[in-house]
């Protein structure tokens, strides 16, 4: 006769999904409160004294989940978020979307309704399961009563890159063949739990003696990128670290006029592969190959008169900042390879032009050696770009955006944060190339948008742990769109971190573009500013106020330097204060002072 096991109860299959979380290398979870989903909530405050797990309690869905994209790209882990049923699983979409991007494993719990109230019009209830489509690596639908943690702990697997495929028929124990595993790029996945009434503890249950207290730290196991991983702190002097790249026989190598653009997440391989094979880096803030000998400082206006000598291009990671970059590797009869070493989930096989090569010995084969004079060319022009880019940005008594993001960049260690539209352009026109990095870059560069950028820096601040600082530069635009990411609940963790805005009452990053050309015809009058610069009168210190948060308000350079050198603990908003109306004119100005400083060519390298 078989035996007929117990149903679990809901808090039991809770209990069970948090401990495949944590066996699965799960260290953070952000909860948002609900009530279908409390069996989750209470089996996390279950475990959450044992030093195991680390909670983040957020009443916002989508600040929760930037937040734990915040937290996975911090970590390098795994980083959960839970939420109730409804419209609450609907607003994580736009965090979703950005770790699918950018290839970042961000776990969704979504609690349900059980199967018999689906279709019943019961409250709060919709089809949910399979709400993030393609933007998923994995997707799973757990039945009320029933053991969650299988299916975890392949989600759990799938968010890393490592799927398993159906199990064939063979020889082997109970007639099995070997399960065949794919590797394919890390990203987020959707795991929703239905959960029948009670969804409360039983009455004889209890808390740990540790309470429901946050946590003072981190988790007691390590959740901190590997000092050899973390800018500032690796070695960057030999040439092997990176990816177990070894220095090339130069001999046997070809002489080409190539450049190696790093995009976003190049990591320090491409720093590292530019220098082995003596080539110009053109290097964006968030590859984190922004640093070295061979790195260009404003290189993106020195690709326009120089292009017609490059005759190959080497790309490492994924550029999305520059036009100028775009259009290079947009050439038909230019050659260009793309090192993809590992499955990346931002373009799909086939679509882009670039050849794709995997391994860096056939990288070299392509790239070959830079000649005599190619990169000390680059260098030099580099060198006078930069100078002609400080005569104009850089002034005793007034501050503009790249004059704030040199400041920033300059000050930054630990960790920084580049908000997207004009603060990251602004970085990587006046951000100088240092020897090593003293700060890790982070941008939301998946899909570039500007939602959820407050909330994605406090969870980097968060999971970076205590003593390590990071600072976020975002417009005010930026800032505003995620203003309830500064709500921090009592009792929660509080990081450390500096917000440097850039308040110039709009959004000034359409004025560089087509529609500030729109603007200055005077064809559609006030249009542009209305419906593009978005203006705004909110007054930040009130702001800042509001939510608990210290401000301070810079109106010169030396005030702003003040401030980022005496950095404080807990959370603070730099206000910068500018004027948004010359920043098209700024732009003009730097151009032509680069044009004459490296005229059209005329100290061309090679």
């Amino acid at each position: 006769m078989t035996a007929v096991l117990p149903v679990p109860t809901s808090l039991q299959s809770a209990r069970r999904a948090v401990a495949a979380l944590v066996e699965g290398g799960v260290r953070h979870v952000v909860v948002c409160p609900g009530s279908r989903s409390a069996p989750l909530a209470y089996a996390l405050a279950e475990a959450e004294p044992g030093g195991t797990v680390a909670l983040h309690v957020r009443i916002d869905e989508r600040d929760a989940g930037f937040t734990a994209l915040g937290l996975a790209l911090a970590t390098g882990r795994p980083a959960a978020v839970v939420t109730t049923s409804g419209t609450a699983v609907g607003e994580l979409l736009p965090a979703v979307m950005e770790a699918n991007h950018a290839g970042v494993p961000l776990v969704v719990l979504s609690a349900d309704r059980p199967e018999e109230l689906r279709g019943t019009g019961a409250n709060q209830t919709t089809d949910q399961v399979a709400l993030f489509g393609t933007h998923v690596r994995h997707c799973a639908d757990i039945p009320a009563g029933t053991d969650p943690a299988p299916e975890l702990r392949r989600a759990l697997l799938a968010a890393e890159g490592i799927v398993a495929a159906e199990a064939q028929p063979g020889p082997g124990a109970a007639g099995m063949g070997a399960v065949s595993v794919q590797v394919g790029p890390c990203g987020p996945v959707h795991v929703n739990l239905s959960f029948r009434d009670p969804l409360v503890p039983e009455p004889g249950d209890r808390l740990p003696s540790a309470g429901v207290e946050h946590h003072g730290g981190p988790p007691a196991a390590a959740d901190t990128p590997a000092a050899a991983d973390t800018p500032g702190t690796a070695d960057t002097s030999g040439i092997g670290e990176p990816g177990g790249f070894q220095a090339p026989d130069l001999a046997n190598l070809a002489g080409r006029r190539t450049v190696v653009v790093a995009g976003h997440g190049a990591g320090p391989a491409a720093e590292a592969f530019a220098r082995a094979h003596r080539l110009p880096l053109l290097a964006e803030p968030s590859s984190n190959a922004r640093f070295g000998p061979n790195a260009v400082g404003p290189y993106r206006l020195l690709i326009a008169p120089f292009e017609d000598l490059i005759e190959r291009v080497v790309v490492f990671g994924r550029p999305t900042l520059s036009r100028p970059v775009a259009r290079l590797l947009d050439r038909e009869d230019l050659p260009a390879a793309l090192y993809v070493p590992e499955p990346v989930g931002w373009f799909t096989p086939g679509r882009r032009r670039e050849r794709v090569v995997e391994d860096i010995e056939d990288l070299s084969l392509f790239a070959g050696t830079g000649p005599e004079g190619w990169l000390e060319g680059w260098t030099r022009a580099g060198l006078a770009a930069a100078s002609a880019v400080d005569a104009e940005v850089l002034h005793a008594d007034r501050l503009n955006g790249p004059a704030v993001a040199r400041a920033v960049w300059e000050a930054a260690a630990g960790n920084l944060l580049l908000g997207s539209s004009n603060a990251i352009r602004d970085a990587d026109l006046a951000g100088l190339p240092a020897a090593v990095p003293a700060a890790r870059v982070f941008a939301n560069r998946g899909l570039a948008g500007i939602d959820g950028t407050l909330a994605t820096a406090t969870g980097i601040a968060l999971g970076a742990g205590p003593g390590v600082r990071t600072t976020a530069l975002v417009g005010d635009v930026t800032f505003l769109h995620d203003a309830g990411g500064l709500l921090l609940g009592d009792g929660e963790p509080e990081p450390d971190l500096d917000i440097v805005v850039l308040n110039d009452a709009g959004g000034a990053i359409f004025s560089t573009l087509e529609h500030g050309g729109v603007a200055e015809s005077g064809r559609y009058g006030r249009a542009v500013e209305r419906l593009f610069a978005t203006p705004h009168r909110v007054r930040m210190n009130r702001l800042a106020a509001a939510y608990g948060v210290a401000h301070v308000r810079v109106d010169t350079p030396a005030e702003l330097r003040a401030a980022l050198e005496s950095p404080e603990r807990g959370r603070r908003i730099v206000e910068v204060a500018m004027d948004r109306t010359g920043v098209r004119e700024l732009h003009r100005r730097i151009a032509a002072a680069v044009q004459e400083a490296v005229p059209g060519s005329r100290g061309r390298p090679g």
